[in-house]
């Protein structure tokens, strides 16, 4: 799995400061995308074991709310088994914090996807569906276009429909 940059302290994807990893690797290919410098899964820096315990070093901090998962597509099929490997991980050491994370996929496909519905379980939010330049709305929290939809994944999983995300 591969990586273009780590964020620090984001505010923009997702609630309250963030860590943020943005993978490489994306077969949506958005028109209008912002990132389209990550759709070659082969671009970007190998993500290895000194990466990861840098990025815990960062989740550790006490004002650091959770990591968030983008790119790219975290779901894309390369990306799959590091990014399970990922998720477990961090929800072992920080189970205060929070884990959100970005995907062209919709739920319901989501669910039909063993490895990736296994990924999402481990999730607190999904922001999904592909980005739209026709419906793109910049005064929207979390996401670019108005047919992505910003889910609570635990509430959803619980109660078997789309529960999406409220603000604290």
């Amino acid at each position: 799995m591969n990586y273009l940059t780590i964020d620090k302290e984001n505010v923009c994807n997702g609630e309250g400061l963030r860590v943020v990893l943005w993978l490489s690797g994306c077969s949506h290919k958005c028109k209008g995308c912002q990132n389209p410098q990550t759709w070659d899964a082969n671009s970007g820096i190998q993500f290895d074991e000194e990466v990861k315990e840098k990025l815990f070093r960062e989740l550790e901090k006490d004002y650091i709310s959770g990591l968030t998962l983008t790119g790219g597509d975290p779901l894309f099929e390369s990306n799959l088994n590091d990014v399970l490997e990922l998720v477990d991980e961090t929800r072992i050491l920080f189970q205060q914090k929070t884990i959100w994370i970005y995907t062209g996929y919709l739920f319901e496909d989501i669910l039909c996807d063993p490895l990736k519905l296994e990924i999402i379980k481990k999730c607190d939010v999904l922001v999904d569906g592909e980005y739209v330049k026709t419906l793109r709305d910049i005064s929207l929290p979390f996401k670019g276009s108005t047919n992505q939809r910003v889910i609570d994944v635990q509430k959803t999983l619980k109660s078997e429909k789309i529960i999406l995300y409220e603000q604290e």
